[in-house]
């Protein structure tokens, strides 16, 4: 945890920082030190600093990878035959970037690595000799390649330690201790891949030079990263903001208020982006051209670049876009919780509320009406990884979709996934569950709104099966299933995971009476006692005569009048059977009372069904299955494809 001074205090900087002026230079307050220290307490329980011990051995362990990467690579050198004295000078580095260079990573977090090598070290060698090298390592476990991805990566646990290992190759002779990643020059003359492994360490370290402070930086950074995980806004795959993106307008609030703390910062941040003109970008300095041809975010050049709705440009070059997969729906979420935040950041520096309550997670569950359920099943664990992974990548493409729908508002794909159920006990499969809310377009007055999404639903699931197959990645039994769910359904499909259910309770006078007021008191609650349960048998009997007319209305006479005896029977021999215990005679009444307004409800939903009626045609394990003849099957090779229906008719 950074020492309270350097938390705390703020320092004017006369340099300009940004490409604007600041808006204040103003000086921290006592009251601002005291906000922020706070702020730091408040921070504690989430686990968002690492113990002394546990950094420590963060250190040790890319003190250990940094020393196998020299090794190796003046192995791989006298392989091919370079001069003693170049193997000697030769080098190579690990730098760090992302959350862990930046100072802000939580306990438990991974480290995101870069392998530096000179130009005679070919990624080959990285992939199969330094591969080879952390095999033959007993700290090493759960060692993977994947270099086939957009940026090539090792992943491995060293000494429990998540560590995830990029490679450049740069066009020089041998590589410097003090070599800085910032030198545009260095991106001359290099393969795409290794410029896009480089860029994690030169926007890094480029936010780092940026800000006036790093210490006020980075405990405003830890703070913005915990509110939007909480508040499931983190997630640059799904549409939300990832890990730099949230870095990148943290820098920029302290761009503008360079003097000021965390609380300042914090409050501030709320301030700007919840009154920013999007699709205005947010630049942490003017962009810069290397003449070095790379493509660069430019919606003057770019045509592309000119459809982004929330940008937010990476500072190193080539400058780039770190929020293109931004949808409508994620900004309008991400702009209303800009705007909540800065509502309760104001009552915290008014001292009406407590940090603790920016960290209050809203329940996204309560939020919406309507649910889409998208579930992505596989028949083994290790099917389902990749599955899941190449699914939850796509589900932007779902959200884009919804969002086209004319009927459709919006479409708020909840971060988190859940375990999903099983088809049956008997076959083996593991699923995973996303819940989409969806705001459905308000209607006119008894106007009904008929919604179609098979189409919306098939479009996507036929660009994750296609993807799947040109992968060579598709297996038998991956299916993509999708369901529409309503608020209170939700519960069957996630029973510890949505509010529980409110039960009912009943409160009644205290039976402990002092005994000197004894006989006073009782005769007086015995009264009101016997009123409520007068009123309470008045209730009932209202209750039960609407229920035979609506029991009449449709035509079952019969079973109204046994309804209403049955019920006014039970009622009334309860009620007299417990008549010597007044709590208990209003307990029963009570709890008539409301078993009866239940019933009283469903039957006059039976009754206004034909003017109240939805309906939900989803794939046959859950409800009736729809006829989907006219939907054509997609890919054309013969796949066991899951088709995926929904549709809604609803009303006013």
């Amino acid at each position: 945890i950074p020492s309270t001074n350097q938390v705390l205090l703020g320092r004017e900087t006369p340099k300009h920082y940004g490409i604007t002026s600041p808006i204040s230079l103003a000086q921290a307050k006592e009251a601002d030190l005291v906000l922020t220290h706070r702020l730091t307490e408040a921070l504690k329980p989430y686990g968002v600093f690492e113990e002394e011990l546990e950094l420590q051995r963060r250190i040790h362990v890319l003190g250990k990878l940094n020393t196998l990467v020299k090794e190796w690579i003046r192995d791989v050198s006298e392989t091919k035959n370079l001069p003693a004295s170049v193997i000697e000078t030769v080098g190579g580095k690990i730098f760090t970037f992302g959350s862990y260079r930046l100072g802000v990573h939580t306990k438990g977090a991974d480290i995101d690595a870069l392998c530096v090598a000179p130009r005679h070290v070919e990624r080959t060698d990285f992939f199969s000799s330094f591969l080879d090298k952390l095999k033959e390592q007993e700290e090493v476990k759960d060692l993977r390649a994947v270099e086939e991805a957009f940026v090539p990566v090792i992943k491995l646990s060293f000494d429990s330690i998540e560590i995830d290992i990029l490679f450049a190759r740069l066009a020089l002779q041998t590589i410097p201790e003090n070599l800085d990643l910032r030198d545009d020059g260095l991106l001359k003359n290099l393969d795409i891949r290794c410029i896009r492994s480089l860029n994690g360490c030169r926007v890094t370290d480029e936010i780092l030079h940026l800000v006036p402070n790093i210490e006020n930086f980075r405990l405003t950074l830890r703070t913005i990263k915990l509110w939007a995980k909480r508040h499931n806004i983190y997630s640059n795959i799904l549409g939300f903001l990832g890990g730099v993106s949230w870095a990148m307008l943290v820098a920029r609030t302290c761009q503008l208020y360079p003097n000021a703390v965390a609380s300042t910062l914090v409050h501030k941040f709320f301030l700007v982006f919840s009154k920013w003109e999007w699709p205005n970008p947010v630049l942490l300095k003017q962009p810069e051209d290397c003449n070095l041809n790379l493509p660069v975010w430019d919606p003057r050049v770019t045509p592309s670049d000119r459809y982004h709705l929330m940008p937010i440009i990476t500072p190193a070059y080539p400058q780039q876009n770190s929020t293109y997969n931004v949808s409508a729906s994620t900004r309008a979420v991400m702009v209303d919780e800009f705007k909540q935040g800065l509502s309760i950041t104001d009552e915290i520096l008014q001292s009406k509320a407590e940090w603790a309550k920016l960290f209050e997670a809203p329940n996204f569950f309560q939020k919406y009406k309507h649910y889409i359920v998208l579930l992505a099943s596989a028949p083994t664990e290790k099917q389902h990884l990749e599955w899941v992974g190449l699914v939850e990548s796509k589900i932007r493409i779902l959200v884009g979709n919804l969002e086209k729908n004319e009927f459709i508002t919006l479409a708020h794909v909840n971060p988190q996934s859940f375990p999903g159920p099983k088809e049956s006990r008997e076959k083996e499969e593991v699923s995973t569950m996303w819940v989409i809310g969806v705001i459905f377009k308000k209607m006119e007055a008894s106007e009904n709104l008929n919604v179609d999404l098979t189409i919306d639903i098939q479009s996507f699931t036929d660009t994750v099966y296609r993807q799947a197959m040109n992968s060579k990645m598709f297996e038998a039994d991956m299916k993509i299933q999708a369901m529409h769910v309503k608020r209170r359904q939700l519960h069957q499909l996630l029973p510890n995971l949505v509010m529980p259910k409110r039960h009912m309770s009943f409160h009644y006078m205290s039976e402990e009476i002092p005994a000197s007021e004894g006989e006073v008191k009782m005769e007086a609650d015995i009264k009101v006692s016997m009123h409520s349960f007068y009123l309470s048998v008045c209730l009932c009997l209202i209750s039960l005569c609407l229920i035979s007319l609506c029991l009449i209305s449709l035509s079952v006479l019969s079973l109204s009048l046994s309804y209403l005896s049955l019920f006014l029977s039970l009622s009334l021999s309860l009620c007299f059977t417990h008549s010597l215990t007044h709590n208990s005679c209003l307990k029963s009444v009570q709890i008539i009372f409301y078993m009866v307004c239940i019933s009283t409800l469903v039957c006059l939903l039976l009754v206004l069904q034909p003017n109240y009626n939805i309906i939900i045609l989803l794939f046959p394990q859950r409800m009736v299955s729809a006829d989907l003849s006219d939907v054509p099957l997609l890919p054309a090779n013969p796949i066991p494809v899951v088709k995926n229906s929904i549709k809604l008719r609803l009303s006013r």
